[in-house]
């Protein structure tokens, strides 16, 4: 396999879980090495502590965000544990109280702050370090040092070995959310929607299921200095309104027969949906390759339907709620696409290059779009210079 290739994003997630074993595998190795060539005392807190550190966390956002937490708990923990240990001919019982208060002050932490894990590793390295009471230092500074040994391999590894990062976790799930919502609004607005065979349900869990990972990544991204985590937060919020609303349509759609005949007769609404359809699929695509976000999404107008959505009525005489419902869902997701597109297009770290220039190695794009993104690395073609200056390399 080509050295290139394990470079590439696209590669690096679609694989990112046999990696992550391979990383993990090679850091285990590695610490295993070290502690047996220099014949370190204790040193299977190394291991322990490069498994801990990298868990199941994929990403170069995760781990740094749980080796630093980690750092910092066991350094801190270590040398208080030391300083007790260190009391001149303590009184019985002073160091275990002493002992026991401060888990019991990092136990309350680990709830009440972001730093959960390094107050829990602040309790961890605070026990290794005293131990069973019987004050060897020595055994408590190798200790230490092994814990900080075992993490910085973990977080080295993690780092240099064909790293994922969670920034491209976070684009790839939103653009795999997008188009999930492309196909089941295209889906539901086409002629066929009632005899379609699109699993709407196990496309809005999966959905669903995916939002959910990217709202995990937060933190892990905010690490990697790429997005702000307001930011981020504001495109999470407005995929869920996003996905309420596609998930509204599909009920609200069927709700009476007449309802539905009223608003298949709209003329001009299914060109209007399938264009707002294709918006999403574009902006999905813009997303997935890495492109500066240029989608253009119409505001949808339902005015020009109001005289047949108010008029509308059963075959019993009584007004139809569904259509007009219906008209103002439409316009809820054409606003929600295009604040998304808006949202988007002012993140200036969010096109990648990289991206890019891989796209076409995963028939991603056609040949003229491979023509014109290639086109757009360019200087002349540099539209909207400050995004392109501050792609992520």
């Amino acid at each position: 396999m080509k050295l290139p290739r394990l470079r590439d994003p696209y590669f690096n997630y679609f694989h990112r879980h046999r990696l992550h074993v391979l990383r993990t595998s090679l850091a285990l190795v590695i610490t295993y090495a070290l502690i047996r060539s220099l014949a370190l005392p204790h040193g299977s807190w190394a291991l322990v502590s490069s498994l801990m550190v990298m868990g199941n966390l994929p990403h170069i956002g995760g781990v740094l965000d749980k080796g630093l937490q980690r750092l910092l708990g066991t350094v801190l923990g270590a040398l208080w544990g030391i300083l007790l240990i260190l009391i001149p001919e303590p009184s019985p019982g002073v160091v275990p109280v002493w002992t026991l208060i401060s888990i019991a002050v990092a136990t309350h932490a680990t709830f009440a702050t972001r730093y959960g894990y390094s107050a829990l590793m602040f309790g961890i390295s605070l026990l290794l370090v005293v131990g069973s009471g019987d004050n060897d230092l020595s055994v408590a500074l190798w200790r230490a040092a092994n814990v900080l040994l075992g993490t910085l391999i973990g977080i080295g590894v993690t780092l240099l070995v064909l790293p994922q990062k969670a920034t491209d976790t976070f684009r790839f799930l939103l653009a795999d959310n997008l188009d999930k919502l492309a196909r089941l609004y295209h889906a539901h607005t086409s002629s066929a929607s009632a005899d379609n065979d699109l699993d709407t349900r196990e496309l809005l869990k999966t959905t669903t299921a995916q939002l959910v990972k990217q709202r995990s990544l937060v933190d892990a991204i905010h690490r990697e200095r790429r997005l702000r985590r307001d930011a981020l937060e504001d495109i999470l919020s407005l995929q869920r309104r996003m996905l309420s609303t596609v998930e509204l349509l599909l009920e609200t759609h069927w709700t009476t027969r007449e309802g539905h005949d009223r608003i298949d007769a709209m003329d001009g609404l299914r060109d209007e949906q399938h264009r707002l359809a294709r918006g999403l699929g574009t902006l999905a695509f813009q997303v997935r390759t890495g492109q500066a976000i240029r989608v253009s999404v119409t505001r949808f107008d339902p005015q020009r339907y109001a005289d047949q959505a108010t008029t509308a009525r059963g075959a019993d005489g009584r007004m139809l709620f569904s259509p007009s419902g219906y008209l103002w869902l439409n316009r809820e997701l054409a606003r929600l696409t295009r604040e998304m597109s808006l949202r988007l297009a002012r993140l200036r770290r969010l096109p990648s290059r990289r991206l890019r220039r891989r796209a076409s190695r995963h028939t991603l794009i056609s040949d003229a779009r491979r023509l014109a993104i290639g086109n757009a690395d360019t200087p002349h073609e540099n539209h909207g210079g400050r995004n392109e200056r501050h792609d992520s390399q």
